[in-house]
């Protein structure tokens, strides 16, 4: 009541009471409405709640405002991806006022505050939510990589927000005829790659399989009509067959008093294609080409004995193939799904994949993670804490190469998975095609880079063999054994892929440790001052990247020293530069020695979005942005580190590793590009801080904001935002502007150290 009364009084304030009469298109929007109500009622979701009426109310008669940015189209729209959510999805009430709302969260007619004040904190925030993955523009195919990682840390906040997102592209895919050419298949990419992925791994399969199917509609016209006009062929033989094949299975359940639901269906048309493709068939040699399913309506504490009496009874009736048993009831896959599945061979050869689940577990397998909230507790919110903890190890550990970051995104959410156990029975999960190598790895890094084989189920096999489900794995290892170039070819996880890379590098270190030495006692022999200057020249001489690869290369031999000695006494002799020199007598690092204002000089690095040939990364302990002074530090591991002069770790880098410092200057940097900064805050702990911060923030400055998190105690608060900026002259303005935001006691920059 109290909510009511609280939208009327919006209403006539924001809407105006003489415009609240006439509503455009409302005949049609009603169409839409009532579909929905349909949906949801055969749903069992309260379609028909104060809530969901109030939002649906409020939505429309905002159309009428003469200003709204707000379309009936819009309107239209939201009400079809409501009736996904539900009839498909099966999220709750405010997932669907969630849906209503945002047309007009999206075009700015409703803001955060009215929608925190009309509908509550949490209702505000989970637009707030499904508007930054909404903007996450997924149609430039050049950059869908970064788009995918937004996407996959979007999941760490809300997951239904995702899940919202996923029935918005539904809806676009169903309705994708009605746009141009280009877009279609622009748009049906995308969805094949990134969308139809993500429901995968959230065990939305129906929503999968749908947006397959309707991506290979357009991406595979031919094929797709090919194989819908087979299966139309096909279907009256389908049929008998199914029928045939489940009276003997179903007079038995009625025996045993079994209460139950048996379902033939075909497979999804893209997944028959794809076993086509991938088994070089035609479409009638594809013997799975459907499944039949037996659900059972089984008490909680039975689950899992009817299931395995059920498949006694199925394999009574046709002989089993013991290879193509998968047991998901033991052991849930980690988004939760459950079932038994199992492929019997019927007289004559044919093959058919019998699925065994209960009612519970089949609304689980239809809709997946979203079906956490009716059945919280389950396995299944252990199984994503984990995946969701793997796929932050792969965005932390694949920063740098993009295309190994999609495809182990893309391993993550799409690949089977297998079960093994260690000698002493702990259960662990991989991608199928995991090696012996990724358990080792997995176990410990030094295990890994001892591993020369494993003892599995008793029997010896080497790094390369591929686990299989069930294997008892024991490593085997030799200290004389160390990891080499070819394993990270056949292993196929990014921990073992990260550990293998970070020992290589730490070996090529080592030597390089040794050349450097012997560069340096060679130069002291020639009379030739051990100085960047002249580092720099051999590596240009030699066209290196760093000196770590000049100092590997004389130390493998691939570069002679006499050709060394012989350049560089040609050359005139260059001002030595000294680790102590860097110092001032307090101590303290040198800032204009770091970073030369002049253009000429050619001995340092330049910083550039485009820079070619040279491997950096901006320290994270610093998070250096255009304008501060910087300089560069020659990592293990990790290439060119570019720290800032007054980073907390700059004194002790420059008084240990002084020979592993380089110049570095910023050049002009792209007018898009971007840099992470942080910004501490202290105020007074008072009800609307975080909307005035953010107001000022992401309205006022149009500043990208990428976390902010509060602690507040004894009526005083401490914040950190992370933010994206141009340039340190942007990054003062901002702090200038949250200083004067009311109840904002101090504002700095901080280091993420």
């Amino acid at each position: 009541m109290l909510f009511c009364l609280k939208r009327s009084i919006f209403e006539s304030k924001i809407l105006g009471e003489e415009q609240m009469d006439v509503i455009p298109h409302i005949d049609i929007i009603d169409k839409y409405y009532k579909k929905f109500y349909r949906a949801s009622k055969m749903s069992g979701y309260p379609s028909d709640s104060v809530l969901i009426k109030s939002a649906y109310k409020f939505t429309v008669a905002l159309l009428n405002k003469a200003e709204a940015k707000t379309r009936a189209e819009d309107i239209m729209q939201a009400l079809e991806v409501a009736t996904v959510i539900t009839e498909d999805v099966g999220l709750g009430t405010r997932s669907v006022v969630c849906t209503l709302l945002f047309p007009m969260y999206r075009n700015r007619d409703l803001t955060h505050d009215n929608a925190h004040a009309l509908f509550g904190e949490h209702m505000a925030i989970m637009l707030t939510g499904l508007k930054k993955i909404y903007d996450i523009e997924t149609l430039g195919t050049g950059n869908q990589t970064e788009n995918l990682r937004k996407l996959i840390l979007t999941l760490a906040s809300d997951i239904r927000v995702i899940i919202i997102r996923l029935a918005y592209e539904l809806q676009v895919m169903r309705e994708l005829q009605k746009i141009n050419e280009d877009e279609q298949v622009k748009t049906a990419a995308i969805t094949l790659n990134i969308y139809a992925p993500l429901a995968h791994r959230l065990g939305l399969y129906n929503i999968k399989s749908e947006m397959e199917d309707l991506s290979m509609k357009y991406l595979e016209p031919d094929k797709y009509k090919m194989i819908v006009q087979k299966l139309k062929e096909s279907a009256a033989e389908r049929n008998r067959f199914i029928k045939d094949f489940v009276a003997p299975i179903e007079e038995e359940l009625k025996k045993q008093q079994f209460s139950f639901e048996i379902k033939g269906r075909p497979k999804s048309i893209y997944s028959i294609w794809t076993k086509m493709h991938k088994q070089n068939v035609d479409f009638e040699e594809v013997y799975d080409k459907f499944a039949i399913r037996i659900i059972l309506d089984s008490k909680t504490k039975n689950e899992k004995a009817d299931c395995w009496r059920v498949y006694s009874i199925v394999t009574d009736a046709y002989q089993p193939n013991p290879k193509r048993l998968r047991d998901w009831i033991s052991v849930p896959k980690s988004n939760g799904y459950e079932s038994l599945h199992t492929t019997v061979v019927v007289p004559g050869g044919k093959w058919v994949e019998v699925q065994i689940r209960t009612i519970r577990m089949n609304e689980i397998a239809e809709k997946g993670l979203a079906a956490h909230w009716k059945y919280k507790g389950g396995k299944e919110e252990v199984g994503l804490d984990l995946w969701l903890t793997r796929v932050r190890e792969v965005l932390e550990a694949s920063e740098k190469e993009s295309v190994e970051f999609t495809e182990d995104i893309k391993l993550s959410l799409y690949n089977k998975e297998i079960f093994v156990f260690t000698p002493k029975g702990d259960l662990k999960q991989y991608p199928a095609g995991a090696t012996v190598l990724d358990f080792a790895f997995d176990i410990h890094s030094d295990v890994g880079s001892a591993c020369v084989g494993a003892k599995i189920n008793g029997r010896n096999v080497p790094i390369r063999h591929e686990l299989s489900n069930g294997d008892k794995v024991e490593i085997i290892t030799s200290k004389n054994q160390s990891p080499k170039q070819d394993w990270i070819d056949f292993v196929v996880t990014s921990k073992a892929k990260t550990k293998i890379k970070q020992t290589l590098n730490e070996a090529i270190f080592r030597e390089a440790e040794n050349g450097r030495e012997t560069v340096k006692r060679r130069f002291r022999n020639w009379k030739i001052p051990f100085v960047d200057v002249n580092i720099n020249k051999l590596l240009k001489h030699y066209k290196l990247k760093t000196a770590l690869d000049l100092y590997y290369q004389v130390a493998t031999e691939k570069i002679d020293l006499g050709e060394i000695k012989e350049f560089l006494k040609t050359e005139e002799k260059a001002a030595e530069i000294k680790p102590e020199e860097l110092l001032s007598d307090n101590g303290e690092l040198i800032e204009k020695d770091l970073t030369p204002e002049t253009e000429k000089h050619d001995d340092y690095l330049i910083i550039d979005e485009k820079i070619a040939n040279v491997d950096y990364k901006l320290a994270k302990c610093c998070t250096p942005i255009y304008g501060d002074k910087i300089f560069g530090f020659v990592s293990v591991t990790e290439g060119i580190k570019i720290h800032r002069v007054n980073c907390p770790n700059a004194h002790d880098l420059i008084t240990r590793y002084g020979y592993r410092i380089v110049r570095a200057r910023w050049s002009t940097p792209e007018k898009t590009t971007q840099y992470q900064a942080m910004i501490k805050i202290t105020g007074v702990d008072d009800i609307g801080i975080i909307n005035r911060l953010t107001d000022v923030i992401s309205k006022d400055l149009k500043v990208n904001m990428r976390s902010l998190t509060m602690d507040s105690n004894d009526g005083m608060f401490e914040g950190l935002i992370k933010i994206f900026v141009k340039d340190t002259r942007h990054l003062e303005k901002l702090t200038d502007r949250i200083l004067r935001v009311k109840g904002v006691l101090s504002a700095s920059r901080m280091d993420a150290g």
